[in-house]
């Protein structure tokens, strides 16, 4: 089975009947529930799960799923991880990309610098941040390097097929972190 997406977390035990709280990742914090089944991850195994009822609870969310009815079992299923399968999420428009996507492309400069590969992305305020591991002989000493994923101004192409990510950055330029 492919790696499953990681949508959210299961939180702590709410009530004596296995309802338990949600940590939504998705943008709508309820969207969480459009995907069927859930996979969740128990001591490093995914195993498929469905949910049988959800609700809005004062600010957050809570969840009943299919053969949870006591306390005790929910227990066990605080804080693992909520996961979909890949081909459940919508496809994206072109020019649009998933996170998970962009982990693990190149990063090359327009000038045909390579800066290393993305190991993760960052949300911040204004814009997200591609975190760039250098590569082992790195001629600036850089070890990372955090890139602004700014559209058409910083980042120039992206190819998924070919794995790159183009950007217009110096590479002797990073940010501490």
């Amino acid at each position: 089975m492919e790696k499953p997406v990681v949508l959210g977390t299961l939180g702590t035990v709410y009530g004596i009947k296995g309802w338990l709280k949600v940590n939504s990742f998705t943008d709508v914090a309820e969207a969480i529930f459009d995907y069927n089944p859930w996979l969740i991850n128990q001591n490093g195994v995914w195993r498929e799960i469905q949910v049988s009822s959800w609700k809005r609870h004062n600010k957050g969310l809570i969840c009943k799923l299919d053969g949870i009815d006591v306390r005790e079992d929910a227990l066990a299923l605080t804080n693992v991880e909520i996961g979909v399968a890949a081909d459940l999420l919508p496809a994206l428009p072109e020019g649009e990309f998933y996170w998970r996507d962009l982990i693990g492309c190149s990063v090359v400069t327009t000038r045909g610098y390579d800066m290393g590969k993305v190991t993760e992305l960052m949300e911040t305020g204004s814009n997200d941040v591609l975190v760039v591991e250098a590569n082992v002989k790195d001629a600036f000493g850089a070890k990372e390097r955090l890139i602004p994923f700014l559209e058409e101004q910083v980042i120039k192409n992206i190819d998924l097929t070919a794995r790159t990510i183009e950007v217009d950055w110096d590479p002797g330029f990073s940010f501490p972190r």
